[in-house]
């Protein structure tokens, strides 16, 4: 009768857990394990930060109902912008237009005293040009009245003054249709545009293409 030699039945023999073979085995899985999670974490670097779920004009407070959130990997500009990491300011208001869908700035955001321009609503009966819109510049015409029933040339008043929102609307018989056209105005053109209107004089908006936007 054969039996298998003493070797071959060691071979054969079912590894035990203090085979330093088989703990080098974990050792190795779990270093690859922990190596590919440490990657994934260094790879998401990503933070949740506050987006204008709509326009948010200037002097407008911000409230959590005006925001969107989304997460984004900002890297060293991240500290520019505001993260919903952090509580929402108080007693602050827009002092910029933040564009939909655009990150929040911090310096967009500061103490309503400081704002140096303040909207005035033009109702303009005439089509505004396709390229106004919240934010885009327009130069603003007035025409005063001459007192025999006709106005004076009109002259610049408000020159690349920004659009801070627009209101259709209408008369009061509903029949001539009219926007309202919000623009910012400095503390300095105020009076001048608040006679110009108390006067009835005819304001026409002219889009300005060398305003540029904020």
């Amino acid at each position: 009768m054969t039996t298998a030699p003493p070797a071959a039945a060691a071979r054969l023999k079912r590894p035990s857990w203090r085979d330093p073979r088989l703990l080098i085995g974990i050792l190795l899985v779990l270093a690859s394990v922990a190596g590919v999670t440490a990657l994934l974490g260094a790879a998401d670097q990503s933070t949740e930060m506050y987006t204008a779920r709509e326009n948010i004009v200037v002097g407008q407070r911000l409230d959590r109902d005006a925001l969107s959130v989304v997460r984004v990997r900002l890297g060293e500009s991240e500290g520019s912008y505001w993260p919903v990491t952090e509580p929402l300011p108080t007693g602050k208001v827009a002092v910029r237009l933040i564009p939909k869908g655009e990150l929040v700035p911090r310096s967009s955001l500061a103490a309503a005293d400081a704002l140096d321009r303040k909207p005035a609503a033009l109702a303009i009966s005439e089509p505004l040009p396709k390229e106004a819109g919240v934010g885009s510049r327009v130069d603003v015409w007035v025409a005063s009245r001459n007192g025999t029933n006709g106005y004076n040339p009109p002259r610049l008043l408000l020159p690349g003054a920004e659009i801070a929102e627009l209101t259709p609307s209408s008369t009061a018989l509903g029949g001539t249709r009219e926007t309202l056209v919000h623009v910012l105005v400095t503390d300095a053109q105020m009076p001048e545009l608040l006679g110009a209107l108390a006067n009835e004089a005819k304001v026409a908006v002219v889009w300005n293409p060398a305003g540029g936007r904020e």
